[in-house]
């Protein structure tokens, strides 16, 4: 009896170890941006959300995660981002919602608000107060779209640069200007002629006269060498927007074993705070860069600021409107944003009011 049951044992002892060694996976993910790494928030996808969860996957549990990355379009481009997750033709990607405009309306609630806070850490933090209190924020990832929202991501301060001089808003009638889905509404209610346009293509748009400015923070001149082709940077103060993001494949998450998953939230949520915080160090280093590269650096003063936002004063309600009559909680959302951007201290040129 004995020696028929030592078999059986061994067997199952073996058969154990054999389970506990199948549970460790190598686990390959595809992540990318239609944007290059040198855009701020790729360079972190890159070099924080990458290594970090390579590591921590590595320290924490018994498997392996190998990353393929693809900026700067190798694998998708800017506005096919979303559908590129959606489809698994990639697994994580980061993306800017400004090429969504019908598919993630709501999302763009901060661009609704212009001249909000400068501040990309309160500009991340804020919309994460604004996500939190309306589920359907995060939720329309999931739901439509077949991804999980890992992080959202702060942009630096909008401002203007371009070809020409100009000190006040009048003098921009008329000029073609170059912006992302939304705020290409503040160049319009200013009297500009708005033109689409993506970072990739700006240098050779602004050199040959597509247009003569851009509605962009200043990282973005920098890393696009913009200041060879635009010798003019006006500080306006349009704000810091939170309208882009990283998210991933719902399918590919849901698969993933549940500690990989933990550590993917974990360096998901770390990696948001840090576009805030990075940007935040960044904003006058490269503004500074700017003048030192030959650029005319200005501020304007505050009346400026206050005449273009008074251009856009009916501008929120309008959108509100439009969103609820589209089934999006707009006036909620538009709301809540202004009542919590003001809990952290900001304070508009002039009071949007939301019915």
């Amino acid at each position: 009896m004995k020696r028929f049951l030592q078999p059986l044992v061994v067997s199952a002892v073996l058969g154990l170890f054999g389970a506990g060694a199948a549970m460790a996976e190598d686990i390959k993910l595809r992540i990318a941006s239609g944007h290059p790494a040198a855009n701020t928030y790729v360079n972190l996808m890159q070099n924080f959300f990458v290594p970090e969860v390579t590591k921590r996957v590595a320290e924490r549990t018994k498997h392996k995660v190998e990353f393929v990355e693809g900026y700067g379009g190798a694998m998708v481009k800017v506005a096919d981002t979303l559908e590129g997750v959606q489809s698994g033709l990639i697994d994580i990607g980061g993306y800017c919602f400004c090429f969504e405009a019908s598919n993630l309306p709501l999302n763009a609630f901060q661009i609704m608000l212009p001249f909000g806070t400068m501040d990309p850490e309160v500009s991340v933090k804020l919309a994460r107060k604004v996500y939190n209190q309306v589920p359907e924020l995060g939720a329309t990832f999931e739901k439509k779209y077949g991804q999980k929202l890992l992080g959202l991501i702060a942009d630096n301060g909008y401002n203007l640069g371009t070809t020409f001089p100009w000190k006040t808003v009048a003098e921009l009638k008329g000029q073609k200007i170059a912006g992302a889905g939304l705020n290409l509404k503040w160049l319009e209610f200013a009297g500009a002629t708005p033109v689409q346009s993506s970072l990739p293509e700006a240098y050779t748009s602004l050199q040959t006269g597509v247009y003569n400015g851009w509605i962009m923070f200043p990282s973005g001149w920098v890393n696009f060498k913009l200041n060879e082709v635009a010798k003019y940077y006006t500080e306006i103060g349009f704000g810091s927007i939170t309208w882009h993001g990283l998210t991933m494949n719902s399918k590919k998450f849901n698969r993933l074993p549940k500690d990989v998953q933990k550590i993917i939230l974990e360096v998901g949520q770390e990696y948001e705070a840090m576009t805030g915080k990075v940007n935040r160090e960044n904003y006058p280093k490269q503004l500074q860069q700017l003048a030192e590269l030959g650029m005319t650096v200005n501020k304007v003063p505050a009346s400026v600021q206050q005449d273009w936002a008074n251009s856009l004063k009916d501008w929120p309600q309008q959108m509100a409107a439009d969103l609820d009559k589209r089934g999006y909680p707009g006036t909620k959302t538009l709301k809540i944003t202004l009542k919590e951007a003001e809990a952290l201290g900001h304070k508009w040129p002039v009071r949007y009011e939301i019915k």
